[in-house]
């Protein structure tokens, strides 16, 4: 009897060591662990956030404007949610211009919308 439960003890330990390996190998854990990595992680997430807070500015802009009105769509409202929201603290007029302008474009706001995104280089 002793030599079952010591076999099956065995093996839970030897299958929970495969399981915690596997997380650490593959990355699935939610905080890299490594310094260069979460470095990597955060350099990868930032354009795509800083997408996320043009379209975000442009639906506030939307919701802003009355009826009839142009929606008004400034760089430093996207700078704004970008520090706001995503915690990037600083990110230049630039960037937040050609991120307000891929957006702008892609979601058709030259017939509601107007922007300084044109007017930064």
């Amino acid at each position: 009897m002793r030599d079952v439960l010591a076999e099956g003890g065995f093996a839970l330990a030897a299958g929970a060591l495969i399981v915690l390996l596997a997380l650490l190998l593959r990355g699935r854990l939610t905080r890299p662990w490594w310094r260069a990595r979460a470095e990597r992680s955060a350099r990868a997430r930032r354009p795509r956030e800083l997408r996320r807070a043009a379209d975000m500015a442009i639906a506030a802009a939307r919701r802003a404007a009355g009826p009839g009105e142009p929606a008004v769509v400034r760089v430093t409202a996207v700078r704004e949610l970008a520090a706001g929201h995503f915690g990037h603290r600083s990110v230049s007029e630039r960037e937040a211009a050609v991120a307000l302008r891929e957006r702008y474009e892609r979601a058709g706001c030259d017939r509601d919308c107007v922007t300084d995104a044109y007017d930064r280089s």
